[in-house]
């Protein structure tokens, strides 16, 4: 296939710069992050020197409930495509692996179709199965590469780089019209919303616009949720406002979300390990993170934990382990902040204690300077004193021999 075929066809204004450094800082400017959850800067993702090999695009959405990529898919495959071609000539990669759940023929046959129209090769699709959470970016790029990504490390570890469908809309948006990142899609579903559905919004619009929108509420909501029934958070009212990390509201009636029962102590029954897709130990976890000790959770690589909830939904005591690591990782990240404001201030103690100290010294040595110079004067004075009087005294002398 000869070079013009791949190039992306979007057509590009005048607003879209030329240089690699140029297009990065545009992304950067127009403030487009990852669509797919974590809102992680794209840009950052993208100025990867030449490291990657292969693009993922990630259009699996393993939570249920979530389904606006899934319509992204159907109705604007071409301006994902020509995202990813954007994002290819970016990393310079040279595969880009298309990953979407088998069950979502409508999506497979719309990308299908606009990879064929477009002729580019080196995009291929790749089918994932709708097994939870398959659609994380590091179980992916496994399921993917066969190779994981290494703890503490990112997926560029691995040679590939892994966005959203809707990032990549994003981008083709941005090159073609210079828009930045103002709306997204979000789905807007449960028992509690009269007419769910996938919603452009403007970003910063209250959910409780987007929810009239949807014909407003029904019956008894028992949880509004942001997020997908397994990752997504409790939210106490309506009035927050819709942000770049929005991909789902989630009105819930008292059947859908789970009931709050009694926590029971760990019985160390390992149902937990086996169903963590990050392949840590949740029971671990859990000690260490009760008694906050922060060592040995880095150890056991509680940063590595992706909040996915499969251990709380097997867990027989019926404890909330996804809640416990939250909130160590918060805990974590004060403490670390904390600790570098205290190093940060002892720096600025012992910098200051060195300064006095030098301080000191200069004075020290400046008045023991003066007190030599002082006493070399004064041993001047009298020397030049005693031989005046010695003068006088010899002429004295000399007029009495006379």
């Amino acid at each position: 296939m000869d070079d013009e075929s791949t190039e992306p066809r979007t057509e590009p204004q005048g607003h879209w710069p030329d240089g690699h450094t140029d297009r990065i800082q545009a992304i950067r400017t127009a403030g487009i992050v990852g669509l797919g959850g974590a809102a992680f800067p794209t840009a950052e993702k993208l100025a990867t020197n030449g490291s990657c090999s292969t693009l993922i695009l990630n259009g699996a959405e393993c939570e249920p409930y979530i389904s606006c990529d899934d319509m992204l898919m159907r109705e604007s495959a071409a301006e994902i495509l020509t995202g990813a071609q954007t994002m290819m000539s970016l990393v310079g990669a040279d595969i880009c692996l298309l990953a979407i759940e088998r069950d979502k023929s409508l999506a497979l046959e719309s990308m299908a179709a606009a990879i064929a129209e477009l002729g580019d090769e080196r995009i291929r699709i790749a089918t994932v199965p709708s097994v939870y959470p398959a659609g994380g970016e590091r179980q992916l790029i496994e399921l993917l590469m066969g190779e994981e990504v290494p703890s503490g490390h990112y997926p560029i570890a691995t040679g590939c780089v892994c966005q959203n469908v809707a990032t990549a809309y994003a981008l083709d948006r941005l090159v073609r019209a210079g828009e930045p990142l103002m709306t997204r899609i979000v789905t807007v579903t449960g028992k509690g919303v009269r007419e769910p559905q996938n919603v452009e919004v403007p970003i910063g619009t209250p959910i409780r616009e987007l929810i009239q929108h949807c014909g407003g509420y029904v019956g008894n909501v028992e949880r509004l949720i942001l997020g997908g029934s397994m990752m997504g958070y409790s939210v106490s009212s309506d009035e927050l406002p819709v942000t770049k990390a929005t991909n789902c509201v989630i009105a819930a009636h008292r059947d859908e979300v789970r009931d709050s029962y009694q926590e029971w102590p760990c019985i160390r029954c390992g149902n937990c390990a086996e169903v963590c897709p990050a392949r840590l130990l949740p029971q671990d976890l859990l000690r260490r993170s009760r008694s906050y000790d922060y060592q040995q959770l880095d150890v056991l690589g509680l940063s590595d934990c992706i909040e996915c909830g499969c251990c709380d939904v097997v867990c027989p005591s019926q404890i909330p382990l996804t809640d416990y690591f939250r909130d160590a990782k918060q805990a974590r990240r004060t403490h670390e902040r904390h600790r570098r404001l205290a190093d940060t201030a002892q720096s600025r103690y012992l910098s200051k204690q060195e300064r006095l100290r030098l301080q000191q010294e200069q004075t020290e040595r400046l008045q023991t300077d003066l007190k030599a110079q002082v006493a070399a004067d004064s041993k001047l004075r009298q020397e030049t004193v005693q031989a005046a009087i010695d003068r006088v005294r010899r002429r004295r002398d000399a007029d009495d021999a006379r």
